[in-house]
């Protein structure tokens, strides 16, 4: 498999120092007791917004701990477009606009005060294959900027580094058992087949239509991180999706171990009472767990959509994973599915779009491989499954899967990056993960709302 080119731009280690003089002017408010922000924006990429910390003015050092406020991700054809020239556009360049008091917004008006306008160029030649530092210190701004006795002084990191990534794209919604296939520029060549099953989860004499029998999840499983909750009523259970190489192998699966139940009295999953899936990946002639996708329906109004948070599961063990990935997919527009862990230098991985990762708990490395027998689930690499442990040895992108809103055609484009991935099992089981968290936009859909045949359970009768 070749990757595609990739790069990772970040902007980090934003701290603002004013001078004491600067307190008694109308330009600046000191930012000891009105607190600073930044919206940081490049051109056809949705702008981010960060937090400036302020440094008194004595400090010398930048601190050690030292954060990551903003990162964009280009692919070539991104990089393409930046570089682009005709009379209309300049060279590319980083624009960030400082602002004093608080970051949001009322009535459509910003409660923010512009302090000053900072543009970092950017020289993209050569990125793809070569780290880039733009820049790296203090930077005048405001009133009376390169005057250092009376300016503000504005500290920032910019920096790119090469970030390949393996692209997949299903060739059709998820629940139709689709093939998959890798991008590689203009080039798509089949990898993978999908298997969807809706089949009733108390019907034990009922067999999936797309799961053999060697690879039936043991009840084990499905007992230590699911509940078979019969209870009458509004639910949807018994969805599985199974994906194959091209030889026929079963080599990643994703299956709902918790229904997705309405609240009574409501047509919502509610988040108190998620649904759930489990990613399973083949090991030791069985299906291991691998991740957890918990998901629910977030009530109206602008935050109408579908909350979501996965975790990773150490070792296929039952007890508590890392929460790597949680936030809200608008149920209208659709929009992406990511994990991102912190980079080396911090301490935090904001990133761009809906999604917000974090890590929570430790834990000790495990070993994911074992013997590949015929027609029996494979054991891959598991670098990322389990290799993860201790998490902080990866870094940066992880993954990240395209999701539409309700009601529109849904092909998942899934891309992974080449650290996590070094076996066809490893790419496998995002893809999985992918598949179930587009289905999860239908488990979560209003009760009161009529779904697709290939969902329901009596499409199978």
């Amino acid at each position: 498999m070749d990757p595609c080119p990739f790069i990772r731009l970040t902007i980090g280690n934003l701290a603002l120092k004013v001078p004491l003089a600067a307190k008694t002017t109308s330009s600046v408010v000191h930012p000891s007791s009105s607190p600073c922000f930044c919206k940081i924006k490049l051109k056809n990429f949705p702008p981010q917004t960060a937090a400036i910390p302020y440094i008194p003015l004595e400090t010398t050092q930048f601190p050690e701990i030292q954060t990551l406020a903003a990162t964009f991700h280009l692919s070539s054809s991104d990089i393409q477009r930046l570089a682009s020239r005709s009379i209309f556009t300049s060279k590319p360049c980083l624009k960030i606009l400082i602002y004093t008091g608080r970051a949001g917004a009322a009535c459509g008006v910003h409660s923010g005060r512009l302090l000053a306008k900072v543009s970092v160029p950017l020289d993209l030649s050569g990125t793809l294959s070569k780290p880039c530092v733009f820049h790296n210190g203090w930077i005048s701004v405001g009133k009376g900027a390169g005057k250092s006795s009376s300016s503000a002084q504005f500290h920032l990191n910019v920096k790119t580094e090469p970030d390949p990534r393996f692209v997949f794209q299903f060739d059709g919604e998820p629940e139709c058992s689709p093939q998959v296939v890798q991008i590689q520029g203009n080039i798509r060549q089949p990898v993978f087949t999908c298997k969807f099953s809706c089949r009733h989860t108390g019907d034990r004499t009922q067999r999936s239509r797309s799961l053999p029998t060697e690879t039936s999840v043991p009840r084990s499983w499905l007992n230590s991180f699911g509940s078979e909750r019969e209870r009458p009523g509004k639910e949807r259970k018994g969805w599985s999706i199974t994906v194959h190489d091209l030889s026929g192998s079963p080599v990643a699966m994703a299956s709902i171990v918790t229904p997705f139940v309405a609240s009574p009295g409501t047509d919502r999953v509610s988040r108190s009472n998620p649904g759930s899936w489990l990613i399973l990946r083949p090991g030791d002639c069985t299906w291991r767990p691998w991740g957890r996708l918990e998901a629910w329906r977030e009530r109206g109004g602008a935050t109408d959509g579908l909350g979501y948070r996965f975790e990773l599961i150490p070792d296929g063990s039952s007890g508590a994973g890392i929460v790597l990935a949680e936030s809200t997919i608008s149920s209208h527009r659709g929009g992406k599915f990511s994990i991102e862990l912190g980079s080396s230098s911090s301490s935090s991985s904001p990133t761009s779009g809906v999604n917000r990762s974090r890590s929570h708990r430790g834990g000790s490395s495990g070993s994911g491989g074992g013997a590949s027998p015929a027609n029996s689930p494979r054991g891959g690499s598991g670098d990322y499954g389990y290799g993860l442990w201790p998490w902080n040895v990866y870094k940066g992108f992880v993954m990240s899967a395209s999701v539409e809103g309700e009601g529109k055609c849904s092909k998942p484009c899934v891309e992974v990056s080449v650290q996590h991935v070094s076996c066809m099992e490893d790419a496998a089981a995002y893809v999985a993960l992918s598949a179930a968290i587009d289905l999860s936009m239908d488990a979560c859909r209003l009760f009161n709302q009529r779904m697709r045949k290939e969902l329901c359970h009596e499409s199978l009768s």
